[in-house]
């Protein structure tokens, strides 16, 4: 990772250069007879985390489109495994599970006890149907895409629960994080109930969300009693909030407004786990075109937007891979095209486009990190006569008019992964996946991902994951910048955080030092 010690951080002025753009009696002190008798003060056992965007209107963990809804909602929901801070998966509903010598039948004992936040008690029927319902197919494909392989989920006995899949998968195990839900509960979309460490409360669109301490939790219960989510997608709101005391946790922070915070907090330092890119929409013209998206690929220099715009802070990529999915993850791609102004304008005068063109990079306007990288990329564009216009949009049209819709010329975004798996990441520019919002169709792509998940042998799935990344650094899909660095402002006197290789934001850990 490219980084410079929080301790020095400053708030740096060139990219501002580049883009050139109580009242009351005062108190009286009392008669010694009269001397004030006063406690310690007692703080209240919660706190209030700043986020970016609301949730997804539908909070239905089989339902949600919105990496921000399942960084909130992990803390809700549980499946038969979960995830750990180190990369694990461990049992989670389930008490342990076996799983059977042609790879293909994977059979879970339930925990004893294990209850969902309505009181009722998890039944082989609820997981039964929770696992049945991501699989069944609705409009030719399942709710969820991963459990498409599903043929048959059975219980065995009142504790038992035997899943099976048509052909041995690597990545399956790593699936059934998915929730288990009740199976007679047909509230999701508004007042969630999963088996996690909080339990939902309420919900007030656009302004918060509030969760509590589950009580009868299965496992080590949560350390603080409420947490409370405030939505704010003004940056310089939260900055304030978080100086005032009003907020106390705040993750995806900029460097700039990091160094702003004082002796009250102190700065946690990760990863975001997102692949952030300059995504292209190859449906639209010029980006149709290879040597226009090669051009785009050699004109950004990406390590001057991390020095601009991060301060330095994040670690530089060359394909829809971040490095956290270590043995996935091909570094060779990272410098893949070195920034160079004239062969990118070789490449454009080449492809018909030697004056350049104007084009618009849509960007969610409640994102400054994604807002920042494009700013430094529209003025490095100015250097091979490309004009970038930048079109912020607030989250909802984002979601729906580009990522849904399909309607944009490029956009800058961070892409998380679903679950700890390769495929998370790469299944997505499969030509008919539902969510290759940047339409890339590719018949080489398409082959390579098909025998990947045809391939048991480990080694050789992870040659095959790493051609299809060279596939996508090759043909430009896209022009990839970084995994963000994530500092976290966590106010002094709160311990616990972890960070996940995934994009999570678990609560359950923190608490206040005694």
């Amino acid at each position: 990772m490219t980084k410079r010690k929080i301790a020095g951080l400053i708030t740096t002025g060139l990219l501002a250069a580049i883009l050139a753009g109580c009242g009351g009696n005062a108190a009286q002190t009392p008669a010694p007879q009269e001397t004030l008798q006063q406690g310690p003060t007692v703080r209240p056992n919660e706190i209030t985390v700043a986020i970016a965007q609301d949730l997804d209107d539908s909070l239905d963990p089989h339902m949600t489109v919105a990496a921000g809804t399942k960084e909130v909602m992990f803390n809700v929901f549980e499946g038969l495994v979960k995830p750990t801070a180190d990369g694990d998966l461990i049992p989670a509903v389930a008490a342990d599970y076996t799983i059977s010598d042609d790879r293909t039948t994977y059979t879970f004992t339930l925990r004893d006890g294990v209850k969902f936040h309505n009181g009722q008690t998890v039944t082989v029927d609820d997981v039964v149907w929770s696992i049945q319902r991501c699989a069944d197919a609705e409009g030719g494909s399942s709710l969820v895409e991963s459990f498409s392989a599903v043929t048959d989920v059975t219980a065995l006995d009142d504790k038992t629960v035997a899943i099976t899949i048509a052909e041995p998968d690597n990545e399956f195990f790593s699936y059934l994080t998915a929730a288990i839900l009740p199976r007679d509960y047909d509230g999701q979309d508004t007042a969630p109930v999963g088996t996690g460490p909080f339990k939902y409360v309420s919900r007030s669109a656009q302004d918060n969300v509030v969760l509590e301490r589950f009580e009868d939790y299965w496992g080590v219960p949560a350390k603080l009693d409420k947490v409370t989510f405030k939505i704010m997608e003004n940056p310089d709101s939260i900055l304030m909030s978080l100086q005032s005391g009003a907020v106390d946790l705040c993750a995806h922070m900029t460097s700039a407004r990091a160094s702003q915070l004082g002796d009250d907090f102190n700065i946690a330092e990760g990863t975001m786990n997102l692949v952030q890119a300059l995504y292209l929409n190859h449906a639209e013209k010029p980006f149709d075109d290879v040597r226009v998206r090669q051009a785009l690929c050699y004109a950004v220099d990406r390590q001057q937007i991390l020095d601009l715009a991060f301060d330095g802070y994040g670690s530089l990529i060359g394909s829809s891979m971040y490095p956290a999915f270590g043995k996935y993850f091909d570094d060779s791609l990272t410098d893949y095209y070195a920034h160079d102004v004239e062969k990118a304008k070789a490449l454009l005068a080449d492809a018909g486009y030697p004056d350049g063109f104007d084009m618009t990079i849509t960007v969610p306007s409640n994102y400054t990190p994604h807002i920042d990288a494009a700013q430094v990329i529209a003025e490095q564009l100015k250097a091979v006569n490309i004009n970038a216009k930048l079109e912020l949009v607030e989250w909802g049209a984002w979601l729906s008019d580009v990522y849904s819709g399909r309607q944009f010329q490029s956009t800058v975004v961070g892409l998380d992964a679903s679950t700890m798996t390769a495929r998370a990441l790469l299944a997505r520019f499969e030509s008919s996946a539902k969510r290759n919002f940047i339409n890339y169709q590719n018949e080489e792509y398409d082959a390579l991902y098909a025998q990947a998940q045809t391939t048991f042998d480990d080694a050789e799935q992870t040659q095959l994951y790493k051609a299809l990344e060279r596939n996508l650094t090759e043909n430009a899909a896209n022009v990839y910048i970084q995994d963000l660095a994530d500092l976290v402002a966590v106010r002094k006197g709160l311990e616990g955080l972890q960070f996940y290789p995934i994009y999570v934001l678990d609560l359950s850990t923190v608490g206040w030092a005694e």
